[in-house]
């Protein structure tokens, strides 16, 4: 799966953010998670964040996720929208569901607050759509390793917009690869890669879904 990653990741690598439009302030929440727009990501809040979610809550604002690494923090994250808060403990914490909105670059760093925050520039995708057969060929193909996980064979459907996302954001996937994806700026190349990775892992899964089933 690693030689898989990589191979898909050099295709990638060259496509940098274009800023948009920027922004000021955004309260930030590093994670080794990668947050795409469209997918949901469930939450458990605690000690420091408890403010940075009080506020967002009460003000109706989102705030912004990004991976966290040895390396540090990513440069490219999403900014979140909290959608209910599931569960309230006695002592602040508390359990939210989130869904991911809109790409961003960091542009710098605030740590005035309790809590991380950040000058972003929100970036959007070039223009351009990817072939129909791409498209069927990616759905397929999710769909054989959802079910071959054991799970309800239900994913996005082919029209979805930023397909890539939703398909990719819906499975364990290498987080190298997840971000890179994030970063990308064409649902064509994004798509692309998806397919490649896919069809990469596909075999290992078959085997060993092959051998739980004897």
């Amino acid at each position: 799966m690693a030689s898989a990653t990589l191979s898909v990741l050099r295709g990638l690598e060259t496509l940098k953010p274009q800023v948009f439009e920027t922004l000021s302030l955004l309260p930030l929440f590093p994670l080794d998670v990668v947050l795409f727009p469209g997918v949901p990501l469930p939450l458990h809040i605690f000690e420091r964040y408890k403010e940075m979610i009080a506020e967002c809550l009460d003000q109706k604002k989102p705030f912004g996720i990004v991976r966290a690494s040895e390396g540090g923090v990513a440069d490219v994250g999403c900014t979140a929208e909290i959608l209910e808060v599931t569960k309230r403990y006695d002592d602040g914490r508390m359990d939210i569901l989130t869904r991911g909105v809109e790409r961003f670059e960091v542009m710098g760093v605030n740590e005035d607050r309790s809590f991380l925050q950040a000058e972003i520039a929100l970036i959007e995708d070039e223009p351009g759509k990817p072939p129909l057969q791409m498209v069927q060929q990616a759905v397929r193909l999710h769909a054989e390793i959802v079910k071959l996980a054991g799970a309800e064979a239900r994913g996005p459907e082919e029209g979805a917009d930023r397909l890539s996302f939703l398909l990719a954001g819906s499975l364990p996937l290498d987080l190298d690869f997840k971000q890179s994806l994030l970063a990308n700026l064409s649902e064509a190349k994004r798509l692309e890669a998806v397919v490649e990775y896919l069809g990469a892992i596909l075999p290992g899964l078959r085997r060993a879904a092959k051998a739980r089933w004897n």
